[in-house]
């Protein structure tokens, strides 16, 4: 998902100086916004914050990174990112707005790493054993980032700097819900394409896989009709068991041999369209994964201008698992991994730590039904979905938890949130599109795509976001106005 599959990994040293422009971030276009030399560092936390008997008390290292160039000593405020399901320099290497912000606003820059994540492993290596990965939760999350920001704070001399969280995706959530949950601390968050709804289990099960077509569908109709045509030529070689045509029309390593690799092969191809749907960016990125600039666009090209509809369809989702050129045949079940997010987990352990996740708080029963959507029809019911957790994790998921915890869609008591969404971006109607109220505030970015307004400012950013910005810069500074005014 909103995970958000993190196919890059970084290694650094600890404590040091690390340069940003000295790292190969992406190949899009160069960003105007000012770069940073954020320190990579570590902060000692509680495995768990809420049971004094567990664990002995025992601690892990939360790496999160650090910089101080912009900040007004004492006075300017903190911009603190709640990571999300990935490698902190991910997230931090792609979120060029709050850098730029920082700048204005002379803030304190932090990004933290989510437990369970990136180095932030509590266990090392055995930390998705069963006996430990229940210290995976939101709860522990949030009360991770509410001690660092106390404890940086005291340590820093910023005890009087009004805090701003910002998050996108799964961490735009957890940015919600440190102000919901921590308001002490806390004053103001902006969520970006945080769908805080349908991840609490309200909304319909077809919305995200509707919206992906939605997208390829507004570029041209042709371009959702092919698609679903092929996945129909697909099902027809599927039921005459003609697995060998399978493997020849889409290159596939290993012929398939079952319904369950032909299941497999609908999951691996509806997950490329949907990464593209999410990061239909206006210009080329390496976020999550290497995409041209308008992939849609580019998408509904290549499979309009294929000689038959399955190798069409074979190219285009090349664009996302063939990006460097270099596949000579497609692995199914090493370059997809099914899981109980509908919407992909991605790879290594940040897929594992996901993947609980969505098996526990994190509801997410998308399906696609080939009828409101151009993809095959693939189920993915709440029973189905306490099945596999079981299986794999020995869990029951507790449907209804997050909206019982964070509130839901009953928000109106809350303050001082903007919740931000691309017009582009599946995920968007999934959260919050309305303002609530004068301090809960709907941003609604025509052409833009997953979070695009937390990206660095570029020439080719629609004028959408341009003044999406603008808008978030002057709400932040009168939030940490007044939350200074407070502590006068």
């Amino acid at each position: 998902m909103l995970r958000l599959w993190i196919f890059l990994g970084f290694i650094f040293t600890v404590l040091c100086v690390y340069p940003v422009w000295a790292k190969p971030a992406t190949s899009e276009r160069q960003r105007s916004w000012i770069k940073p030399q954020f320190k990579e560092k570590f902060f000692t936390q509680l495995l768990d914050h809420f049971n004094y008997n567990s664990w002995g008390n025992g601690t892990y290292s939360e790496r999160y990174l650090i910089t101080d160039e912009y900040w007004r000593k004492g006075y300017g405020p903190v911009f603190f990112y709640t990571g999300n399901e990935g490698d902190v320099w991910d997230f931090a290497l792609n979120s060029g707005f709050i850098v730029e912000l920082a700048a204005k606003q002379e803030a304190l820059l932090i990004f933290a790493e989510h437990r369970y994540y990136g180095k932030s492993l509590p266990f090392g290596e055995e930390s998705f054993n069963i006996e430990n990965v229940g210290l995976l939760t939101v709860e522990q999350a949030l009360a991770d980032y509410a001690v660092m920001i106390t404890q940086l704070k005291e340590e820093l001399g910023a005890q009087k700097s009004p805090v701003i969280v910002f998050g996108g995706s799964y961490g735009g959530m957890l940015s919600a819900y440190m102000r919901i949950r921590y308001p002490n601390i806390v004053a103001g968050a902006l969520a970006a394409s945080a769908p805080i709804l349908s991840t609490a289990g309200l909304g319909d099960s077809g919305q995200f896989f509707r919206d992906v077509t939605a997208d390829f569908e507004n570029y041209k109709t042709a371009c959702k009709d092919a698609v679903k045509a092929a996945f129909q030529e697909l099902q027809l070689l599927a039921q005459r068991k003609d697995y060998t045509r399978i493997q020849s029309a889409f290159l596939l390593c290993k012929t398939p041999s079952s319904d369950k690799d032909v299941h497999q092969l609908n999951g691996f191809l509806r997950n490329a369209f949907t990464l593209m749907a999410m990061l239909d960016y206006p210009y080329q990125t390496s976020f999550m994964s290497k995409m041209p600039a308008f992939p849609v666009k580019v998408a509904c090209e290549v499979m309009l201008n294929g000689s038959d509809v399955l190798s069409a369809l074979r190219d285009t989702v090349g664009i996302v698992y063939n990006a460097t050129g270099t596949q000579t045949c497609f692995d199914l079940y090493s370059l997809y991994v099914e899981c109980a997010d509908p919407t992909g987990c991605g790879l290594g352990f940040n897929s594992y730590a996901w993947d609980y996740q969505a098996c526990t708080e994190i509801e997410m029963c998308f399906e696609s039904n080939n009828v409101t959507d151009m993809f095959p029809p693939m189920p993915f019911t709440p029973s189905m979905r306490e099945e596999y957790c079981a299986k794999r994790w020995a869990v029951l998921p507790r449907p209804g938890w997050l909206k019982t915890q964070y509130w839901g869609d009953a928000l109106s008591t809350a303050s001082n949130i903007i919740f931000s969404n691309g017009d582009l971006d599946p995920w968007a109607n999934g959260g919050v599109r309305k303002s609530l109220s004068e301090s809960l505030i709907a941003i609604n970015i025509a052409d833009g795509a997953h979070h695009l307004d937390l990206r660095g400012s570029t020439e080719n950013d629609p004028a959408a976001v341009t003044k999406a910005r603008q808008q978030e810069n002057l709400v932040i500074a009168q939030w940490v106005k007044a939350a200074r005014e407070k502590m006068l």
